[in-house]
């Protein structure tokens, strides 16, 4: 198991939050796990044990196109049938912070229902806001806050400015380099 793989148990589909692995003194070890259901959002944690079984959810991938965003759902085009579809943001998480609008992703499919993306390695956007740098200040590694077209915030070094398309990792969230 890792954190964001879709799991199934019983009859609900759940997606892994969080895992920790934990070995107390001379007791057997299991892992604490926090799920979100797909289908209510509900929250849940769990402790399994070795011996527990648990299968992960066989899912589609479909190539499909971000559209837009209206209210909460986010719209996605089958790029050969040109069905849409639509995913809420708490089926996205943290992965809204990546979407741009005529982006080609994957869509992950459970039967028919959409149930989440997966994104590229990295994704470039643009820097919509940032702190001038302070000239001649080398003594240390700088870094600074900059605000991203999709509203996400991340560090940079002091040499991008507003304008700029920086390439940002989606695994970890961090800037890697200009594009």
């Amino acid at each position: 198991m890792k954190k964001g793989m879709l799991i199934k148990i019983e009859q609900d589909l759940f997606r892994v939050l969080e895992l920790q692995h934990v070995t107390p003194g001379n007791l057997r070890g299991f892992v604490r796990v926090r799920f979100r259901n797909i289908r209510n959002g509900a929250l849940s944690d769990q402790k399994l044990r070795s011996e527990e079984n648990v299968d992960r959810a066989t899912l589609d991938e479909r190539e499909m196109q971000y559209l837009y965003k209206d209210g909460e759902d986010f719209y996605f085009m089958d790029t050969s049938s040109y069905e849409q579809v639509h995913i809420n943001s708490e089926g996205l998480g943290d992965n809204v912070n990546y979407l741009k609008p005529e982006m080609t992703i994957k869509v992950e499919f459970y039967g028919e229902e959409p149930v989440g993306i997966e994104l590229p390695v990295t994704v470039d956007l643009t820097v919509t806001d940032t702190a001038p740098g302070i000239k001649g200040a080398t003594a240390s590694a700088q870094v600074k806050p900059a605000t991203l077209e999709t509203g996400l915030v991340v560090t940079v070094p002091p040499f991008v400015n507003p304008g700029d398309v920086i390439r940002i990792s989606t695994d970890t969230g961090e800037y890697l380099s200009r594009a």
